[in-house]
């Protein structure tokens, strides 16, 4: 007999196109198995067979040596499987803590009445599991940052219901990806306390530097195969990154090949807002200037100020020495481009193909011709390397990687002279990241000023020249990141007192 769950024979096809390809995983139980492939080599698809969320054309399961079958997600709650997907799918009318418990039993009085205090019990205690106490309950998961709302998904799967199979596999997918470095050092320690107690973990994510210091074993999935698995004791990054790619691609930042020009493209002097205090820098021809914070810091606030959407109290915010834009599309016509940090629902219309994605700010209106449109977007898709079937391709079925490159599509279409990235490389593989570094290091070094709001710290690192500080809202240091190692970076965003 086989301890833990084997999986072989994944396979999975839509048409003529095979997505999975007699894919097998074995996960043992105290093991943290890595899962690694770039954007569109069937990561997503493999979760889902397990959830049991779509049907297998081949699949064959064994837990502890015998075989079971997983064809809905009651069947694989039922085996033990506790999936947190990347997807943030919370009911944004819904609780908190009726979030947490979605999906399962509620407690209830005399069988009949919802025991409502229990309900909260039961949340508390789930996100207490992670170590957090900010979240309130009650409060509409609506209303919650991103960072929140992934830490409640999490919460959700730490739930236990009474007379259920104890979890045996904790299915995790880009689990880091909206978390600050606090927040995720948190989960890391429920990921540790999870596998003392004997549970499988599937561990998928793009970050690299996570699966090497998390994970006992790791596969890489390339086009639909398993091409590697190994022990990480037994393998390197640059391995990894060769399996990912089948490619040699440079694990790093790419180099500024020209200097910060002298001038000013955006001034912020002394400006306060309903989430910003003290807020006081100059933004230089080609500079690109990070911003890093704990969640909720004001991160996404600083870039909303050059599009019209938060507006100062107090202070001035400049563009080219003029007053900021009003509008998004006052600022799109002045030459600021913007990538948010919610693709799908901030970014694209999902429904729709990569050119009017791309072209949407840039539209002619009625006049608009098809023909030229398409021969621009087709120029656009070259210079971002977007692999997809054509410009009117729906983006909902392009991977995570290439949506990101239709919405920098959209962004290098209006030759901005300020552009704003909101966490540009969430959910991006390793080679579609470096891909996007080398955008912005082109875009830098032909005179374009970019403001790069981001949790990765060294990203920030790699290719900031400067990085401003947020702390609760308010600007406390503008740093050199000459010399800087994460670690440093991350002991700046704490106020003194709470690193004391």
């Amino acid at each position: 007999m086989t301890d833990g769950l084997e999986f072989s024979g994944l396979t999975k096809r839509y048409g003529s196109a095979t997505v999975l390809s007699n894919v097998s995983l074995h996960l043992r139980p105290g093991r943290v198995h890595g899962l690694m492939g770039e954007n569109g080599a069937g990561k997503s698809t493999l979760i889902k067979l397990i959830a049991g969320v779509v049907p297998a054309d081949a699949m064959t399961l064994r837990k502890d040596g015998a075989e079971i079958a997983v064809t809905s997600p009651a069947d694989a709650a039922a085996a033990g499987f506790r999936i947190i997907h990347q997807e943030l799918n919370l009911v944004p009318q819904l609780s908190v803590a009726e979030n947490i418990l979605l999906g399962q039993p509620l407690p209830r009085r005399l069988g009949v009445l919802v025991d409502w205090p229990e309900l909260a019990r039961r949340a508390e205690a789930a996100l207490a599991e992670l170590g957090i106490d900010k979240i309130d309950v009650w409060q509409q998961a609506g209303s919650l940052g991103l960072g929140d709302r992934m830490l409640v998904k999490i919460a959700a799967a730490l739930v236990s219901h009474k007379g259920e199979v104890a979890p045996c596999l904790y299915v995790l997918d880009e689990p880091t990806a909206a978390l600050a470095e606090a927040e995720a050092e948190k989960l890391f320690s429920v990921i540790a306390r999870l596998k003392a107690r004997g549970a499988a973990i599937l561990y998928v994510s793009h970050r690299l530097n996570e699966v090497m210091r998390l994970c006992d074993d790791v596969s890489v999935l390339r086009n639909g195969q398993n091409v590697m698995t190994a022990e990480v004791g037994h393998t390197s990054r640059a391995e990894i990154i060769l399996q990912m790619t089948g490619r040699d691609v440079a694990d790093g930042y790419p180099a500024r090949s020209a200097r910060v020009a002298g001038g000013e493209v955006c001034r912020v002097v002394a400006v306060s807002s309903p989430k910003l205090r003290d807020l006081d820098f100059i933004l230089h021809p080609g500079e690109i200037l990070g911003i890093c914070g704990l969640d909720g810091a004001g991160q996404t606030e600083v870039l909303r100020l050059f599009l019209g959407l938060e507006r100062p109290k107090s202070g001035q915010v400049l563009l080219q020495s003029s007053p900021a834009p009003r509008s998004p599309a006052e600022a799109w016509a002045r030459g600021v481009a913007y990538v948010p940090r919610e693709r799908r629902s901030e970014g694209l219309m999902m429904r729709m193909g990569t050119r009017p994605n791309a072209l949407l700010p840039h539209h002619a209106g009625v006049w608009a011709r098809l023909a030229p449109e398409r021969t621009w977007a087709n120029d656009l898709s070259g210079q971002v390397g977007l692999k997809s079937a054509g410009p009117e391709q729906s983006v909902w079925r392009l991977s995570g990687g290439n949506q990101q490159k239709v919405v920098f599509a959209r962004a290098l279409a209006g030759n901005p002279r300020l552009l704003l990235l909101d966490e540009p490389t969430r959910g991006v593989d390793v080679g579609a990241k470096f891909e996007i570094y080398k955008l912005m290091r082109d875009l830098s070094d032909q005179g374009c000023a970019i403001l790069l709001a981001s949790s990765d710290l060294p990203e920030l690192l790699g290719m900031a020249d400067r990085v401003l500080v947020l702390q609760g809202g308010r600007q406390s240091a503008i740093l050199d990141p000459a010399g800087m190692a994460p670690n440093d970076l991350l002991h700046a965003l704490y106020p003194a007192t709470e690193m004391s």
